[in-house]
């Protein structure tokens, strides 16, 4: 009955794909490609800000955590939580004063041009780098269906994104976003209801299991010595501080996050959007979680053996142990969380390839930049399939998404901080102030064992510091307070 599997797979992605074409029509200027119009309601964008956040990496990587480990991981969602009151209060008026495309346009107005070409291509190596292991991610799933290489999964599904994205620009990304968060919730809700029911006593054997073992535990208040404080990834602490500033840089500096605020019709919506993001967020890292200690329980119940990347083990379980059509519906449903990011990805890369590096140092008419636009998306989803590729050896595929990109984005909110924050601060002082932070960053990353959920606390910090103590030395005039 595998045909009626892949019948509903086909059917989802050639329907979203169509979907996400009929958007063509309202694209007529660069407003409307990369902000789609600034037409969309709070509530998309809302749906769509929970889509690009958590992607395929939350669907096959949070089980895996749990399933490994306990529910430790939600205590960074409550540092999502105070990171989304800092960037509603702080970064969102500043975003709002004018018409901004991009989050680097802010770092022009407060310092200057170079400054605005650092943060934009600091964005594109980051985005390019985390997103080829959202790619790779994409590619486990294909291949636990298809039983294909890599390199065909990751062809399969990019081509398709990459054709729906280059017609409807954002508009088409934000109401794909929607319906396939809407899908994966549903499919994830679906699978847990018939996971439960192949497991004796369901949700009441699994705790029975589970908790002796530690496993349903959430809060982690241990302190400890400095070496093992900074050295457990999730932490109580980890999560409150490390997850606030992981998210004030994600969602307040990173293009692929602050394009979504910026579509919004005004700031109250944009900051309605951004707040009521975090409930659903909350919601579907506890579903995951969930889903990973009830697979724990049934493998060990069953005497399975585990798979050797427990990544698969969700995907593997949908394909292996669901009836037919509800398996492919749930995979349909983890292959729309990778649509719906990568799209975002490809849509995000182009916009600040566009305006922060190409159209201020050319003319043109705005028909002209349209097309460039849908060139740049194309010129993206290559090079995101190739560092898909070599993200085959990069590890566990949520955290090495994360840690990859906590890497580089405490240089990025350090310098926006420098930016809002500080009035004496010129455009030299915070270029310093940022590449000490990378080079600090580099240096915590590949020589130290602190834990990633740190690494944009240090980073901030770093960047920070050394703008300020810069700015006393080379005493520049800034241009601007935003």
């Amino acid at each position: 009955m595998r045909w009626l599997d892949f019948g509903v797979i086909a059917t989802y992605l050639v329907g979203i794909t169509w979907f996400g074409t009929r958007f063509r029509r309202s694209q007529t200027s660069l407003k409307d490609y990369f902000l789609g119009g600034r037409k969309a309601p709070w509530w998309a964008i809302s749906l769509s800000i929970v889509s690009a956040e958590t992607s395929t990496l939350t669907v096959i990587g949070t089980p895996s955590l749990s399933f490994n480990g306990n529910f430790g991981f939600l205590q960074l969602v409550f540092g999502y939580l105070l990171a989304r009151l800092v960037i509603a209060t702080l970064f969102l008026p500043a975003y709002f004063r004018g018409e901004m495309f991009t989050a680097y346009e802010l770092m022009r107005i407060r310092f200057g041009t170079r400054i605005r070409r650092l943060t934009a291509g600091t964005f594109l190596i980051l985005r390019a780098l985390a997103e080829g292991v959202r790619v790779f991610a994409i590619s486990i799933v294909i291949t636990v269906i298809l039983g294909t290489g890599e390199m065909t999964s990751i062809a399969v599904i990019l081509c398709l994104t990459l054709l729906y994205t280059y017609e409807g620009g954002m508009t088409a990304v934000i109401w794909t976003d929607v319906v396939q968060m809407t899908l994966y919730v549903a499919g994830a809700l679906v699978s847990l209801f018939l996971l439960l029911r192949e497991i004796p006593g369901g949700w009441g054997h699994v705790a029975a299991v589970a908790e002796p073992l530690g496993k349903l535990q959430v809060f982690d208040f241990r302190l400890g010595p400095p070496a093992e404080f900074f050295a457990r990834t999730y932490s109580f602490w980890a999560g409150i501080i490390g997850g606030c500033f992981l998210t004030t840089a994600s969602h307040g500096t990173e293009q692929l996050l602050v394009q979504r605020l910026l579509a919004a019709r005004d700031e109250r919506q944009s900051r309605v959007a951004l707040l009521s993001s975090w409930v659903v967020i909350f919601v579907q890292f506890t579903l995951f979680l969930i889903i990973g200690v009830c697979l724990f329980t049934l493998y060990k119940d069953r005497g399975w053996t585990p798979p050797a990347v427990t990544d698969s083990i969700y995907p593997r379980f949908i394909w292996d142990q669901l009836p037919p059509g509800l398996s492919g519906l749930a995979m349909a449903a983890i292959l729309a969380a990778a649509m719906s990011n990568l799209s975002a990805a490809l849509n995000s890369l182009a916009s600040t390839t566009v305006m922060d590096f190409l159209r201020p140092a050319a003319g043109g008419d705005e028909a002209k930049w349209l097309k460039r636009a849908r060139l740049a998306t194309i010129l993206w989803g290559v090079i995101l399939a190739g560092v898909g590729l070599l993200a085959r050896n990069w590890g566990g595929v949520l955290q090495a998404g994360l840690s990859i990109a906590s890497i580089i984005y405490g240089s990025l909110l350090g310098v926006f901080l420098l930016g809002l924050l500080t009035r004496r601060v010129g455009e030299t002082a915070a270029m310093c102030g940022m590449l000490a932070g990378l080079a600090l960053m580099l240096y915590v990353r590949f020589a130290t064992p602190i834990a990633f959920t740190w690494y944009v606390l240090i980073g901030t910090a770093m960047t920070f510091i050394t703008g300020i103590l810069a700015s006393l030395v080379l005493k520049e005039n800034p241009r601007a307070t935003v």
